[in-house]
């Protein structure tokens, strides 16, 4: 036998050998079920153990149980409130009308016990009293961190302020595979029919915005993993939490359930049973290969199409802006303008838009927006809508924005910036964070060192390909800004507005960004206004449009305004 580590699978072991079984031995009693046998059997050597990956299997109750305790790997930086433990013996106290209502549904006393499902009274804010709720218990690392709570009604609700994780997640460690299903009972369905290693999202799924702050929480426990089998309610709400699960964790190691005619795990379960239920998860289906397509793979995107059209792009939420432009994730914009016309402070105005309307989060490799805590603080201007105050300081609206701030926009920081490890970066920050989007800013500082070719308009090509399939690879917006190279003064001394031309590889910048924007400045009318300066689909926005506005210096917004010689009249909300 190998030598043992105090780590398995990436996992600091908590407490090695949890039962004081005899070491080294593959195969002894069973710590789940020999104390409960007959005498004359309750030495029996029924148990195998697997010292190095953690794992022991009965072969007289068929359980599967975890040799040693595991703990993750550096501590999460925030606090979190901790459910009150409850007692051992509350898993057996269930009410005959719950093991009934379960039995209807499939599940049996003993899974609802291995998988320690309690109830009790609590106070549901939809009815606005006590209510007798089944608590599906979260643990992670052998500790009770959230319970959720289903009444009668269907009402649920989580333990306020307790971290989010998947729900069974530490059952999932020393296998090389996890099962996702959407719900509690999906995942008590799963282990009925002899999957242990299922675990369910806490929060179900919602169609336009999936914030898995829950995968951020257990990420670790994905290290490891060949496979991940999801198996997600076939509405098109589970169908975009699916699209998301597979944006995070990679297409090379998905694989997609199909439930047939039925919306979830459990409704499987009761219709055809659990051996058959064991089955359909065995024969789940890769994710299409990449790079090959075939009619069947869109066909739903086909039809979707000939329904209703093009799907909307996303917007800012600032009205004249959004009029005249969006965008899709999986392409990338070019920004541009000449110095100090506000270009940072327009992008980061953009994906604070992005982040309120869509929940999208984003890192930015900025080196010019250096020291980070200014950039920091300027997005906590705009997110704030104000100026924070000394007095703020310590209030619960400064942790609200502090912690708002921090879970949604992320700073790539090296000493120096090379766009090979940016990206790299980026893809951690994909499956790690779940950005959405990603800021260059400015790509002149952010070298693609490992350049094949010093010809301007080659490398431009380059930089800009490898740009592409990020964007395309992880479905993530890019935004770079790029400066002009190249100004010039009009006859009245004014310096022309630059075209995407102006650029360094100016002709490659057009030919291949997704959309381009211009940033400018007038100083005289003290505005700022952004124009289209390309838009790769014409449902998303019109090529030369302009939309203006005025800077407020308290939260750094822009305010949508009517253009110069057309604004005397319009009242700011400061004047």
């Amino acid at each position: 036998m190998a030598v043992l580590t105090n780590e398995i699978n990436g996992f600091e072991i908590d407490q090695f050998n949890q039962y004081d079984l005899t070491v080294g031995k593959i195969e002894g009693i069973c710590p789940l079920c020999s104390h409960d046998r007959s005498p004359e059997h309750q030495k029996s050597k029924c148990a195998s153990y697997d010292w190095e990956r953690g794992l022991g299997t009965c072969h007289h109750c068929g359980e599967v149980f975890q040799l040693h305790t595991y703990k993750r790997r550096g501590d999460t930086e925030k606090v979190y409130v901790k459910p009150k433990e409850f007692e051992p013996e509350e898993v057996y106290l269930l009410s005959q009308n719950l093991r009934d209502w379960f039995e209807k549904r499939g599940i049996s006393y003993e899974t609802l016990k291995s998988m320690r499902v309690t109830e009790g009274k609590e106070f549901m804010p939809q009815t606005g009293k006590d209510e007798n709720a089944i608590h599906f218990n979260y643990f992670i690392g052998g500790q009770l961190v959230n319970i959720k709570y289903r009444d009668g009604r269907k009402n649920f609700k989580l333990y306020k302020g307790a971290e989010k994780v998947l729900y069974n997640i530490d059952n999932t460690v020393g296998y090389d595979s996890i099962i996702i299903v959407e719900g509690e009972i999906d995942a008590l369905s799963l282990y009925e029919a002899g999957i242990k290693n299922a675990v369910s999202v806490p929060n179900g799924a919602t169609i336009g915005t999936n914030n898995l702050d829950y995968l951020d929480n257990c990420i670790d426990y994905f290290s490891d993993k060949e496979k991940v089998i999801l198996a997600l309610d076939q509405d098109e709400a589970g169908q975009a939490l699916q699209q998301e699960f597979v944006r995070r964790l990679g297409a090379e190691i998905c694989h997609i359930v199909d439930l047939e005619d039925c919306k979830d795990a459990n409704e499987y379960l009761i219709k055809y049973g659990k051996q058959r239920l064991g089955q359909c998860i065995a024969k789940a289906k890769p994710v299409p290969l990449e790079n090959v397509v075939t009619f069947r793979d869109i066909e739903g995107e086909i039809t979707d199409f000939v329904r209703n059209g093009f799907k909307p792009g996303f917007q800012v939420g600032l009205e004249n802006f959004d009029s005249i432009f969006s965008t899709y994730t999986g392409q990338f914009i070019t920004v541009t303008g000449i110095p100090s016309s506000g270009k940072s402070d327009f992008v980061d105005q953009m994906v604070v838009g992005y982040n309120k309307n869509y929940g999208w989060k984003t890192a930015f490799a900025s080196p010019e927006n250096a020291p980070t805590y200014l950039h920091a603080h300027k997005l906590m201007r705009k997110v704030w809508n104000d100026m924070p105050q000394e007095s703020d300081l310590g209030t619960e609206r400064w942790r609200q924005i502090a912690d708002h701030v921090s879970d949604n926009f992320f700073f790539i920081d090296m000493e120096r910036y090379n766009l090979d490890a940016v990206l790299k970066k980026g893809a951690e920050l994909v499956k790690r964070k779940g950005i959405k989007c990603l800021v260059i800013d400015p790509f002149n500082k952010v070298r693609d060192e490992n350049a094949k070719t010093e010809d301007v308009n080659r490398y431009t090509m380059e930089y800009l390909t490898k740009i592409e399939v990020f964007a395309k690879k992880f479905d993530v917006l890019v935004i770079i800004v790029a400066h002009p190279t190249k100004m010039y003064k009009d006859k009245d001394g004014k310096i022309e507005e630059p075209t995407m031309y102006n650029i360094k590889g100016g002709g490659e910048w057009y030919d291949a960004s997704y959309h381009g924007l211009l940033v400018h400045r007038d100083y005289e009318n003290k505005t700022v206004k952004a124009k289209v300066l390309k838009v790769k689909f014409q449902n998303l926005g019109e090529n030369g449009a302009e939309a203006h506005f005025k800077w407020e210096p308290r939260s750094g917004g822009f305010i949508p305004i009517l253009p110069p010689g057309e604004i005397a009249n319009s009242a700011l909300p400061w004047e």
